[in-house]
């Protein structure tokens, strides 16, 4: 009686699933016929798009190693998102792990932040007029246009090491240049070598502004004082350069400061770790 009766539900489960149709499934055959149709055309348009992003790379790694001998950057060069994506096979407890050593970090971090704010918010309220230029002399900047920073820097031209004592902001010639801060215009060169035509503007308590590879027309001249945002010129190029741009540079009682460390005014956290990590691996300047 028992294997008569395994035997009949064996019988209507092999009927009921060659015979019967639920909606579900009417509803996925109908869907795979429909990718089966629609396949051929996304494989075909997956490859074309490949082929030129990949053509898009090149050309852009031809243009940043003629520029700054390093190649393009991705799209976000400080993440470790492709490192994770690429290793499907990792387990669990790594990515916990991973994680809780994150999230440590970060909360290491915010305690220093915080530690520093209440350290800058009580040096400007004991001196209110020490704060140094903190915005960028080009509007809608982003770290892709960041060159070589601070140090020793290829030389494009001459091909050897020589210290830069600025940071190169890739620019059309003819882009507006702006004042990072509040100040007087304490010094205006023209010159066609070197770094070309020059604006400085001194902020008070030490801290200097100097805007190189101008354009001939500088509105600006010695001794006006002027107000952050302002316009002071234009980005021009000369025989020691490269290619358009602005050389830019911050100095405290003329010691040459790291520029990329004077932007936080102007663009968010994320923004300022690309740009660093741009200033840095750039080995090459463009003056």
């Amino acid at each position: 009686m028992i294997l008569e009766s395994v035997a009949l539900s064996l019988l209507l489960f092999l009927l009921f699933s060659v015979f019967y149709n639920s909606r579900e499934d009417r509803k996925l055959r109908k869907e795979n016929r429909m990718y089966e149709k629609i396949y051929p055309e996304m494989d075909s348009r997956e490859k074309l798009l490949a082929a030129v992003t990949s053509g898009l790379q090149e050309r852009d790694n031809r243009i940043y190693m003629g520029l700054f001998n390093t190649e393009s950057p991705t799209i976000d060069p400080i993440t470790a998102a492709d490192a994770i994506v690429a290793s499907d096979s990792l387990s669990e407890e790594f990515f916990l792990g991973y994680s809780s050593s994150k999230i440590d970090n970060v909360m290491k971090m915010a305690d220093n932040v915080d530690e520093d704010f209440r350290v800058i918010f009580d040096a400007l309220c004991d001196r209110r007029d020490s704060i140094p230029p903190l915005r960028l002399p080009l509007e809608n900047m982003s770290y892709s246009r960041t060159g070589a920073s601070i140090g020793n820097k290829i030389n494009p031209l001459m091909k050897v090491e020589v210290f830069h004592s600025g940071i190169d902001l890739v620019a059309r010639q003819g882009e507006t240049v702006y004042a990072a801060a509040d100040g007087v215009v304490s010094n205006v060169v023209r010159s066609s070598a070197g770094l070309g035509n020059i604006v400085e503007i001194d902020h008070g308590n030490g801290y200097v502004s100097r805007y190189a590879l101008l354009g001939d027309n500088i509105p600006v001249s010695r001794g006006m004082r002027i107000k952050a945002g302002r316009k002071i010129g234009y980005v021009g190029i000369s025989r020691g350069s490269f290619a358009p741009h602005l050389h830019y540079e911050i100095l405290f009682k003329g010691e040459v400061l790291d520029p990329v460390n004077y932007l936080f005014a102007s663009i968010s956290p994320d923004e300022y770790a690309n740009m660093l990590f741009m200033s840095v691996s750039t080995g090459q300047s463009l003056d």
